[in-house]
């Protein structure tokens, strides 16, 4: 009896780590944060709901970014001007340079570009 026990313990701990080991990994995966290190990066302004703005990011002619509303605040409107957009723009690819990715914008960082007055 403890040995047919013993050996079904061990047939069903052989078959969940079988199972385990063919399980795909669906976390997304973001690139290396050296990737973008020595990258070039352009940016362009881009039309935004409402009449507002926003930016697409490249990295050596690749778009990494597609921003269409005001990161971190709430909602789906722009920024309200191209100058806005723009300084936010620079500043997420110094993120990016830094090895942030994906990047993130914080309120407070809006206020210190000065792209929320």
């Amino acid at each position: 009896m403890k040995k047919t026990f013993f050996l079904f313990a061990l047939l069903i701990t052989a078959f969940t780590a079988n199972a385990q080991m063919h399980v795909k990994d669906t976390t997304p995966r973001h690139p290396e944060p050296t990737k973008y290190a020595n990258s070039k990066f352009e940016w362009k302004i881009t039309d935004g709901t409402n009449n507002t703005h926003g930016y697409d990011i490249y990295a050596d002619g690749t778009m990494i970014i597609h921003q269409t509303s005001i990161p971190g605040i709430p909602g789906n409107d722009g920024f309200k001007t191209k100058i806005d957009a723009q300084n936010c723009a620079k500043y997420v690819i110094t993120k990016v340079q830094k090895g942030e990715f994906p990047p993130t914008v914080t309120v407070e960082e809006l206020k210190k570009i000065r792209v929320l007055h």
